[in-house]
């Protein structure tokens, strides 16, 4: 206590700002080291491949290679045999004539890249994903999520009225809110799956849930009630808050094919999260409608007499190849898990 009257004044400033300091630069330099490793990798890659165009150096080589690495470097755990392919593959994957350091993918964790390596063959695809997990900060699982998924296919916004009613910002939002189709595969539901099992698998699969979504989304709630000076009660199915535009976001859920009706709720609970949860420095709350299917004509004369920001996309199902959907768990062990943790209904 002595010692705290003893501080000048402006001290906790001066500290915060330190640590800030200390942060950013502990951050520059993992940043910088995990580039330095990268062009390492790459040009031990680029040194492989050109000794192969040269003579033979098959895996026995590489064998020989990666047991003198380390035992000359024993503390460094990167020069596995598969590893030293993985570098080769690396080099003649990104072999153009800039260095490797002015890629995109020069950014990425080695496992994200071996995951490139992995699941793409053609360059176009393997820089679409590394710009956006670049971009995006992606972690490996959202990464393997949105290949799983096929984000590169699916780059069209749902419609909405988000340009009209938030004038100078709606063209970002919808390319950053509005995903059309949402693929929920990973929920392991079928096309007859009713709302509350919907929701309840979104909920168990919340982190996949949100990487489909877009980057930037944080739940809120499942179910969020809205009450009314007492007396009216209201029930959101999903609430999540968008964080690069600081605003909350309304989720409603409705199984089966879009009607006008479904945008009437939607532009209600909009306005009430307006009212009762915004901030004064939030954005204007956005809601969006996942349906099962939907006519875009419709959908737009309904998006024409909504007062609130909305969009409305679809959400689709087996739409990935077998051998990744093998992967995924099956809707028997969805249910088991549904049914263990109990259905609840929307009002509770």
């Amino acid at each position: 206590m002595e010692l705290e009257q003893e501080l000048p004044r402006g001290y906790a400033e001066v500290l915060a700002s330190l640590r800030d300091q200390v942060r950013s630069a502990q951050h520059r330099a993992r940043r910088a080291a995990n580039t330095a490793m990268i062009e390492l990798y790459w040009g031990i890659g680029r040194t492989i491949l050109n000794r192969q165009a040269i003579e033979s150096w098959g895996s026995k080589v590489l064998g020989r290679l990666s047991a003198d690495l380390r035992a000359e470097f024993p503390h460094m755990k990167g020069f596995s045999p598969r590893n030293l392919a993985y570098m080769r593959s690396f080099a003649s994957a990104w072999n153009g004539p800039g260095p490797i350091q002015q890629q995109a993918v020069a950014e990425l964790p080695w496992g994200h890249i071996t995951i490139l390596l992995t699941k793409f063959k053609d360059r176009p695809t393997r820089d679409w994903y590394a710009a956006k997990a670049v971009q995006h900060g992606w972690s490996r699982p959202v990464l393997e999520h949105h290949i799983l998924t096929r984000l590169h296919t699916r780059t069209g916004a749902a419609p909405n009225n988000l340009e009209a009613r938030l004038p100078g910002e709606g063209t970002d939002l919808s390319r950053d809110l509005a995903k059309d189709p949402l693929v929920l595969d990973f929920l392991g539901l079928t096309e007859e799956a009713e709302e509350l099992a919907i929701e309840e698998a979104m909920t168990l699969r919340m982190s996949q849930t949100l990487a489909e979504f877009g980057p930037g989304f944080a739940f809120v709630a499942r179910q969020y009630r809205l009450t009314i000076e007492g007396d009216d009660e209201f029930f959101i199915d999903l609430l999540l808050f968008h964080i690069p535009s600081n605003r909350y976001v309304v989720v409603e859920l409705k199984a089966g094919k879009f009607r006008p009706e479904h945008l009437g709720q939607l532009n209600f609970y909009v306005a009430v999260v307006d009212d009762l949860l915004r901030l004064h420095h939030h954005a204007p709350t956005v809601g969006i409608l996942v349906c099962g299917s939907k006519n875009d004509r419709t959908v737009r004369y309904a998006l024409d007499g909504s007062t609130q920001p909305l969009a409305v996309t679809s959400y689709t199902y087996e739409t990935l190849p077998a051998e990744e959907k093998a992967a995924l768990p099956s809707p028997a062990a969805i249910t088991a898990a549904l049914a263990h943790g109990g259905a609840g209904s929307p009002s509770e």
